[in-house]
């Protein structure tokens, strides 16, 4: 054999070798992002929550790990978009239902990764009523694969009973027997199966527990009040991600699978639930602590068991938390408003953050803007004022900042400086009312003026 052969075949054996380390064969984790519609913490039993039942997300918590404080904007597509892109909201959120096509997006950088990559359920960042929009396409956005309720504002539909869906762009009208968050999961079960062999990225913005509050498959009573079935519909929600987590196990891969579980923003304003022997009232669209407090729990890959983080988290943890699991980089231009969470899931350390930031203008009718920072137990709003939010979680005596002492006012010194230091203001203070509104108005009063007239001439007449 000459020396070049044999130089071959060494080389052959040892890339044979190499192949069958151990090492060799590891891979990114498949991550499974979870986003619940109009779900705060107090719906949630780990978080004491006592009017639901919630057994599946109890467990995941139970052997991965619970965020106490975890943060999401107050309002559904500020934190769909502040997810996907990782940056707060003065940079890049510009209207309701809408992402700029421009923007990297997780899926973008998951993809770029290696990542096969699907989302299913909620999109909500393509247009609304009241624009004409043409925002992100999940294509765009970094997804091989959707099957999405309201990709845009004319494909709205029902998301539940008899929904509108599409399907990497196909419209389909479903029977009025389907139900929309059932179609939702079993496609999220389908692909799980269809590519456990490689790493996958599922983005799982779930329709659930949004109103309208509808019965379930597994409780059909119409009857039932809006409470009750607000109850049936966290139950289900439930089910679907204890689902999900069956799947990954069935598929022996759930070592190599990170489930994460958040929620968008508070739960609506409809509902009221009992957290610890207190009564809560649903906060959506408000910036009282009840109005950001979401569910953030972790389970899977990388995750500490039975673990419990008093961090103080928000959606803008996400990207670079996904970045570092895959391996993969940030844009070069990426400011930076989050961070990785991964020694935080790993058991290894807490965050080193004294306060969270969050700009808030929701360009909706629903919701005042506002700009603010908060700690564990005080919040100050950039207008001045200063709140305990445990003595007053509504919010509704600011303290005198003159007669501040002790960790209140440290509290509110770093937390005036928090907000001298962030950039952005808000567009205005008056809340967003849509164009066509004062279109209509318009069209009324010049209708009501010439009713005006018309009828005071005919009283004219008569005299």
């Amino acid at each position: 054999m000459s020396k070049t052969l044999r130089n071959i075949v060494r080389l052959a054996f040892l890339a044979l070798a190499i192949a069958a380390h151990p090492l060799a064969a590891e891979r990114p984790p498949n991550i499974i992002l979870i986003l619940a519609d109009d779900v705060g913490a107090e719906t949630v039993g780990v978080y004491g929550g006592q009017s639901y039942q919630t057994p599946n997300l109890d467990q995941l918590a139970s052997a991965g790990i619970r965020f106490n404080y975890g943060h999401a904007q107050p309002l559904c597509t500020p934190s769909r978009v502040k997810i996907m892109t990782g940056q707060h909201n003065f940079r890049n959120y510009s209207h309701f239902a809408y992402l700029d096509p421009s923007q990297t997006t997780v899926g973008n950088i998951l993809s770029e990764a290696g990542y096969r990559t699907m989302v299913v359920g909620k999109w909500q960042l393509y247009s609304n009523p009241f624009e004409d929009l043409h925002g992100a396409m999940p294509t765009e956005a970094g997804f091989e694969e959707f099957l999405l309720w309201q990709l845009t504002s004319a494909q709205k539909g029902s998301r539940y009973w008899g929904p509108l869906l599409n399907t990497n762009g196909k419209i389909k009208q479903y029977d009025a027997s389907e139900y929309g968050p059932q179609l939702f999961n079993r496609y999220v079960l389908d692909y799980i199966e269809a590519h456990s062999h490689e790493p996958f990225f599922i983005y799982y913005p779930m329709v659930l527990a949004h109103d309208p509050w509808v019965t379930t498959p597994d409780m059909r009573d119409e009857n039932a009040s809006d409470q009750q079935k607000f109850a049936a519909m966290i139950a289900y929600m439930d089910k679907m991600v204890g689902n999900v987590r069956s799947k990954v196990e069935q598929m022996g891969i759930g070592k190599d699978t990170l489930i994460l579980f958040i929620g968008d923003n508070g739960t609506d304003r409809d509902i009221h639930s009992m957290q610890n022997g207190v009564a809560v009232r649903g906060a959506k669209a408000l910036t009282i602590d009840a109005g950001t407090r979401v569910p953030f729990l972790a389970w899977g890959a990388g995750v500490a068991g039975g673990a419990v983080s008093d961090s103080l988290v928000n959606l803008n943890d996400i990207v670079p938390t996904l970045a570092e699991i895959a391996g993969a980089r940030l844009p070069n231009d990426h400011p930076g408003d989050g961070e990785s969470l991964v020694s935080v899931l790993s058991g290894q350390s807490e965050l080193d953050r004294e306060s969270l930031f969050i700009h808030y203008e929701p360009r909706w009718p629903s919701g005042r803007s506002d700009r603010y920072a908060f700690n564990r137990q005080y919040k100050l709003y950039e207008g001045g004022s200063f709140y305990d939010m445990l003595a007053d979680p509504l919010e509704g005596r600011p303290l005198d900042v003159s007669d501040l002492t002790g960790p209140a006012q440290a509290s509110y010194l770093s937390l005036r400086s928090r907000i001298e230091a962030m950039p952005g203001e808000l567009s205005g203070p008056r809340r967003w009312i849509p164009l066509q509104f004062y279109l209509y108005l318009a069209a009324f009063l010049i209708a009501l003026c010439l009713l005006v007239g018309l009828l005071w001439r005919r009283a004219l007449r008569k005299k």
